[in-house]
């Protein structure tokens, strides 16, 4: 089972966290790019961009750690778009409408809260549930 991770740099920690914890549950990481620096060049959002796309694509799952800037809402529409599940944490619930995007309340996406422990729980319940591992 592969995942993708989008957020913001400003979420990388967590974002590592929770990968190493899909990680030793057998999950396989599409692409990660904490491993980047902030791109400086149109060439290097380029091949960060390409990179990211391919990722999302790969995936059968996608978990969206907000905070996120405008690439992780443009990969949440793609995985929307390829009907890859997506999973939405927010430390806080995103109950708002004034301020939640409509495509957070769409189906496929599975909205989480609390710890990154309950988000990991969820995600691997979900998926034994469904058989899929």
């Amino acid at each position: 089972m592969k995942f993708y991770i989008a957020s913001s740099f400003q979420n990388k920690a967590q974002v590592q966290e929770l990968r190493d914890l899909l990680k030793n549950e057998g999950y396989t990481h599409t692409y990660d790019w904490t491993k980047n620096e902030r791109a400086t060049t149109f060439e290097e959002l380029g091949r960060i961009g390409t990179s990211e796309l391919d990722a999302v694509k790969e995936s059968d799952f996608l978990i969206a750690l907000l905070p996120g800037g405008k690439g992780t809402h443009i990969e949440i529409g793609i995985a929307l778009g390829l009907g890859i599940p997506v999973y939405l944490y927010s430390g806080e619930e995103i109950t708002d409408p004034v301020t939640s995007s409509s495509f957070y309340h769409t189906s496929g996406v599975t909205i989480c809260s609390g710890t990154l422990t309950d988000l990991f729980h969820k995600v691997v319940q979900e998926k034994k549930h469904a058989g899929i591992q």
